[in-house]
């Protein structure tokens, strides 16, 4: 490929298509297609197919460039990565030799102000990684304060959570609130931080994001999926950026990797034969001069694991932590 096109070096990049190893003739999904960088460091091994999946309309249009550069080996869809079992369907490849997942928001998005990702940028209070469904706005102003204070404590780990979703109530009774910066003034009220910490909105906008892309239910089903579609030998390879999300993929793929062993104490167990070998007994981190060209870079860990030749495990049931659609119906 064009090394023109090289626009967007991922994080971790070179570490996860290292442990993808892509090799000639094989078929390899980008379940998270975002600026490209994955699928044109795979295209780089000649005979390579991609199949790439991004739920972002903008991110798929951006990358029809490179679809045409690839000589009709990179095929890019709109679809949440939860589906890549569809996907791969769809594209006449039942089972495929690697997956590889960027999770979380891009830079790209986190750098648009229209977006409204960010709360250092003026700009609606959107957060869909998509272009549907409720945005960040209209959970702000239909969710309970007991909603409210759930969402940014699960998932945005935020202490201060009861504090913070009184605020937001108390302000969304005198006047909607609908920008980034209206929500991140909010915030800044009642939590305090340190000079050199991290901004006091960060996890409120850490947990409105996550919870209203349902990004942690479509990672555990994304995973899933995957250990669906990859054959035997076939390789898994996750990038994450914060502690909710690293810790359900390491669940996953410890979990996956047991072998069913008996206790001297206790009577043996049925249990699935290990659907994974897992390649990183501890995740990789990026280096210092990966961390200081790109700060955010420097949460990002990387797990990887081979497919074994043993059936799928069945799926677990999700979390039963607050739902989109049992927030906005008041359920």
């Amino acid at each position: 490929m064009n090394p023109a096109g090289a626009r967007h070096i991922p994080v971790l990049g070179s570490e996860a298509v290292e442990m993808l190893e892509p090799r000639d003739g094989g078929i390899y999904v980008d379940a998270t297609f975002g600026a490209g960088g994955y699928s044109r460091a795979i295209l780089g091994t000649p005979g390579t197919r991609v199949i790439g999946i991004d739920r972002d309309r903008s991110a798929v249009a951006a990358g029809f460039d490179l679809v045409d550069r690839s000589d009709g080996r990179l095929t890019l869809v709109e679809d949440r990565f939860s589906n890549l079992a569809a996907v791969c369907a769809a594209q006449g490849s039942e089972t495929v030799d690697g997956v590889v997942m960027d999770v979380g928001v891009s830079s790209m998005q986190l750098d648009e102000a229209d977006r409204g990702f960010s709360f250092r940028l003026g700009g609606p209070l959107d957060m869909r990684m998509g272009h549907d469904g409720p945005t960040a706005a209209d959970v702000i102003a239909r969710a309970s304060e007991a909603d409210l204070a759930n969402i940014i404590y699960i998932f945005g780990e935020e202490r201060h959570s009861r504090a913070v979703a009184r605020a937001i109530v108390a302000a969304r009774n005198e006047a909607p609130i609908v920008t980034t910066r209206a929500l991140a003034d909010i915030v800044a009220k009642v939590v305090w931080s340190k000079p050199g910490e991290i901004h006091p909105a960060t996890r409120t906008f850490q947990a409105l994001r996550i919870f209203v892309n349902e990004e942690l239910d479509e990672l555990h089903l994304a995973l899933s999926a995957a250990e669906r579609v990859l054959k035997p030998g076939g390789r898994l390879v996750v990038v994450s950026f914060h502690s909710l999300e690293d810790r359900i993929v390491k669940n996953f793929l410890t979990e996956r990797g047991k072998s069913g062993r008996g206790s001297r104490h206790l009577p043996e167990v049925a249990q699935a034969a290990p659907s994974f070998s897992i390649l990183t007994k501890r995740p990789l981190t990026p280096g210092d001069a990966e961390t200081s060209a790109n700060p955010r870079a420097r949460s990002a860990k990387l797990r990887a694991a081979e497919r074994t030749g043993a059936p799928a495990h069945a799926a677990a049931a999700l979390p039963a932590w607050p739902t989109l659609e049992d927030v906005l119906r008041g359920g």
